[in-house]
């Protein structure tokens, strides 16, 4: 695809039982393909495809104690554990990103959606524009490493114990972000 008609936001997610993979599907039938590329496991992605992008959409669940989903948390493939040291040198300044992650508020509320906070953390600190903060009311957890200052820094959700709230919580996430992006609020 030449640069010309690359779409202009990139969606990628990683995934361990497929929820992560299905909410970026969700995201991705909102928008055509000129906007926004097809939803893009981590394990298939390259840095250079990352790097290609000024506006990203990047999703993750935390696994067991507040993990990031990759082999070492008996993951069937790779995933951010793997893929996030291949990014280490690739520069985010001038990205607008846009994060979400999966998490299970009531099993794990020690460690609510560790790894939303760890994918904040990384693309922060090389640059990155992060939009899309989420309030953190609503919900019942401990800690978190993704709560900064009473917000998530992302949409949150919780398909385990709160999965009909879900819809109607993507849905204001992405008018949220829409003029961040450069989109029309629809």
């Amino acid at each position: 695809m030449s640069p010309d008609t690359q779409p202009r936001i990139g969606l990628f997610f990683g995934s361990s039982t497929g929820n992560t993979r299905r909410i970026a599907k969700m995201i991705k039938k909102r928008y055509d393909d000129a906007t926004m590329a097809a939803a893009l496991n981590v394990n298939k992605a390259t840095p250079e495809l990352v790097a290609s992008y000024d506006y990203l959409i990047l999703g993750t669940p935390t696994l067991g104690e507040g993990d990031l989903p990759g082999l070492d948390t008996d993951c069937q493939q790779s995933s951010w554990a793997e893929f996030l040291p291949q990014l280490k040198d690739v520069d985010f300044t001038g990205k607008t990103v846009a994060l979400y992650g999966l998490g299970d508020q009531e099993k794990y509320a020690e460690n609510f959606v560790d790894a939303l906070g760890m994918l904040y953390e990384f693309v922060s600190a090389r640059g990155a524009r992060v939009v899309g903060f989420w309030p953190s009311d609503g919900y019942d957890f401990i800690a978190s490493k993704a709560e900064e200052d009473g917000e998530f820094v992302g949409l949150v959700l919780d398909q385990d114990n709160q999965k009909q709230l879900s819809d109607d919580r993507l849905e204001t996430w992405l008018r949220l972000i829409a003029s961040e992006f450069g989109l029309q609020d629809s």
